[in-house]
């Protein structure tokens, strides 16, 4: 599988970007997918996960209410809509895929990742 994420850039504080992940390689069944980040310094951390099927979603508290995750299965594409950004929201963000639909917020649980796409937000 290899995972393609696009749309970062450079926004003011209160805007909005959405990337997206597109997955070739293999149809994703019963497949998840998550949004991950690494802010300058500091460790990866988990930021929203959907599952392919059933289309359930989860998010980190510190995106809830303003980071939405969604899926076009059509176009094997996962999406992650941000809006109202913060500067803490500065990271390389990530995409990624594992087999099952468990442990979806550990980054070590993921068998595929993209490369990272950089998202810079001021204030």
């Amino acid at each position: 599988v290899q995972l393609q994420a696009s749309g970062g850039g450079s926004v003011q504080a209160g805007d909005s970007l959405r990337l997206s992940c597109a997955a070739s390689g293999r149809t994703l069944g019963s497949w998840a997918m998550g949004w991950f980040r690494q802010p300058p310094g500091k460790e990866r951390e988990f930021v929203a996960a959907i599952t392919w099927s059933g289309g359930a979603t989860f998010y980190a508290d510190s995106v809830k209410g303003r980071f939405t995750i969604s899926k076009n299965n059509a176009q094997n594409t996962v999406y992650l809509q941000m809006n109202s950004l913060k500067p803490e929201d500065t990271a390389v963000y990530y995409c990624a895929a594992k087999y099952s639909t468990i442990r979806l917020t550990e980054a070590p649980s993921y068998d595929y990742w993209g490369q990272g796409t950089l998202v810079t937000v001021s204030s």
